[in-house]
């Protein structure tokens, strides 16, 4: 695996990753996260993906030269308040299902920590979906961040949880 900063040749090969994630949590009867459909083609999601994408803060995870992974870092999300001290947010981190079981998640949030400690920031934030049966917040603190607060985006349930540097 080769960690690599992500640009706007990789919208395609991110909007795939979303696709197989999505394609993977419906077979999983788990859409309450990013519902059933694909992300490419949808205008708005290959918006947010270009904006990732030329915003500076994507690395990518390639395996045997392949995009297999993505984790976004910056500011916080609109919907989250900002930290009182300096902090990294994780905006989006999603791996291609295809190369599942290879701690291809846990090897890019370890960058994102590295980040953040090169940037002097206190804290690495990041919210996930959590509805259904809890286990991205489990992944989450399985990687070492801990629970912040509990938030509804209209009726979606997140979880906001942070690690300490």
């Amino acid at each position: 695996m080769r960690l690599r900063p992500g640009g706007p040749g990789d919208v395609a090969a991110v909007l795939h990753m979303f696709d197989s994630a999505v394609t993977w949590l419906v077979s999983q009867g788990r859409t309450g996260q990013w519902g059933t459909e694909p992300f490419t083609g949808n205008p708005r999601r290959t918006e947010q993906v270009t904006s990732w994408a030329t915003g500076g803060g994507m690395q990518i995870a390639d395996i045997d030269g392949h995009p297999a992974g993505c984790i976004v870092v910056g500011p916080p999300h609109d919907y989250v308040a900002p930290a009182a001290e300096p902090e990294l947010y994780v905006q989006a981190l999603v791996i291609d299902q295809q190369h599942a079981g290879h701690a291809i998640g846990r090897t890019l949030l370890d960058w994102a920590l590295q980040e953040a400690k090169a940037r002097q920031a206190a804290l690495l934030r990041v919210d996930c979906y959590a509805g259904d049966d809890g286990r991205l917040v489990t992944y989450y603190e399985r990687c070492g961040f801990t629970r912040a607060e509990p938030f509804t985006v209209g009726e979606w349930p997140g979880m906001l949880l942070q690690r300490r540097l």
